[in-house]
């Protein structure tokens, strides 16, 4: 069965039109907003983008072939923003920047721009300017190229996965799990107050007869897929309601959660790095256009992304972290942390970034970090029981990407940690450890940090389409 062929041809095809073959007789038909227009007295030029690549066509204009009434319409309103349909002869250009461009035969104005009141006028705007017209900043070259990019991230983890013979599972957003008790859960409620004095949440009187969250993972959930399924992964929303009002947070973001079953630590390390480079090597192959415009803002963005294709990860266990950071304190006079390296301790962000940025200018991958910092469903260490199977994923610029582990299998050790940890309405979780348990393990990747190390953005609020933060729910 073959695509449905749309009437007008996107750009991104029509620029990499071969200027030797092409038909000079060939009439297409394009759609999209006027980048930008350069009006002369008898020919005038249109850079044309219709949102399908980082490029722009250009649109030849002259009353020696383009419909006499049309031209005088685009020479009167044709300026940044206006949507337009043209009809016209491809032909090879004459510049070097470009293989062919495009004489206009009709131009019909689809939407029409007032530039005194457009908030995207043609001077270039910070992203902390464009930030506050969320719903318009989808039509700067910056923010535009990012959304390519995460378009691209986003067919590579379902390639990826499936490639993997991963089964795709949704997992719900509404859930009575409040996260082992964290404190950072919204709370759903049908209960409104009548004034603006908070109401006492009454069980009886909810939809759920009990306390109900936005979900902060799907893991838990995914976990009792994975244990019928063998092999899945879940990649939606997520939230929190910690108050932090970094360029590091979000209060709702995706993440992507894979699980498998049968599984030792060791393969679920492997599997979480080739991810993570089979996305990023999507990205170098399918955004090249995207990737220089962005190179403008981050001169190191390639380089970077092409270390991270080609090079192994660096793997260290959190012992062996601890010890050549704290050797890095004592011999190196220009290491100096705010917080001393100490075995036991969450290592900071700055301690990361010195692994990842200084050291070894690699990813990461840490491994079996002290059991007394880590979630309660972490498996034991064999050898050593301080420590737990787990890993994380450290990335230059941005820290942790990737939190991972096997998962606690045998149903005495869990239901006696969940009992001594105090955490409730549990048994459906323990359950999967009672009937037919077996070893497995996953980790979860904030989707936006992803999108952040392929763009080189460095604000995760630049890198989704509508960020919600603290003090922020615009629309």
């Amino acid at each position: 069965m073959h695509p449905f062929k749309f009437s007008r041809t996107p750009i991104r095809l029509i620029i990499k039109e071969d200027k030797h073959n092409i038909k000079n007789d060939r009439k297409i038909t394009v759609c999209g907003w006027i980048h930008t227009m350069r009006k002369q007295p008898q020919i005038s030029f249109i850079q044309l983008n219709d949102g399908s690549t980082q490029n722009c066509l250009q649109v030849v204009v002259s009353p020696d072939f383009t419909n006499a009434s049309d031209l005088e319409i685009i020479k009167e309103k044709g300026t940044k923003g206006v949507s337009i349909r043209v009809e016209g002869k491809l032909i090879t250009s004459q510049a070097t920047w470009q293989s062919v461009e495009l004489q206009a035969y009709k131009i019909q104005v689809y939407g029409e721009v007032d530039p005194k009141t457009y908030p995207i006028s043609k001077k270039k705007h910070g992203l902390d300017y464009i930030r506050q017209n969320e719903h318009m900043r989808i039509r700067t070259q910056v923010m535009s190229a990012v959304a390519r990019v995460r378009n691209v991230l986003s067919r590579a983890t379902h390639s990826y996965f499936q490639t993997l013979d991963c089964k795709y599972v949704h997992t719900p957003i509404l859930t009575t799990n409040d996260c082992e008790g964290a404190g950072e859960c919204f709370t759903v409620t049908t209960q409104y107050p009548t004034d603006e004095t908070p109401v006492r949440m009454y069980p009886k009187k909810e939809l759920f007869k009990q306390p109900a969250f936005l979900t902060v993972s799907g893991q838990l959930h995914v976990e009792s897929y994975a244990c019928a399924l063998g092999n899945v992964y879940t990649f939606g929303p997520t939230f929190r309601a910690e108050n932090s009002n970094t360029s590091r947070h979000l209060c709702e973001f995706w993440m992507i959660e894979p699980e498998f079953c049968f599984i030792e630590a060791d393969e679920l390390f492997a599997i979480s790095e080739e991810y993570v480079r089979y996305c990023i090597s999507s990205v170098l192959s399918n955004c090249e256009d995207e990737l220089k415009f962005l190179s403008r803002l981050d001169n190191d963005l390639l380089p970077r992304l092409k270390i991270i294709k080609e090079r192994p990860f660096q793997r260290l266990t959190y012992t062996e972290a601890v010890d050549v950071l704290q050797k890095e304190e004592t011999d190196n006079p220009d290491c100096q942390f705010e917080e001393k390296v100490e075995w036991g301790m969450d290592l900071g962000s700055e301690h990361e970034r010195y692994l990842t940025d200084r050291l070894y200018k690699k990813p990461v991958i840490l491994t079996h970090y002290p059991k007394t910092i880590k979630s309660f469903y972490m498996k034991e260490n064999k050898e050593d029981t301080r420590v737990v199977d787990c890993m994380d994923i450290l990335v230059p610029g941005i820290g942790e990407l990737i939190g991972g582990s096997m998962r606690e299998d045998n149903y005495e050790k869990l239901s006696t940690i969940v009992k001594e940890k105090g955490i409730q309405g549990l048994d459906w979780y323990l359950d999967l450890r009672k009937y037919g348990s077996v070893p497995h393990g996953g980790f979860g990747l904030g989707f936006e940090r992803l999108v952040q190390l392929a763009t080189g953005m460095k604000n995760i609020r630049d890198v989704i389409p509508f960020p919600r933060y603290p003090k922020h729910c615009k629309y």
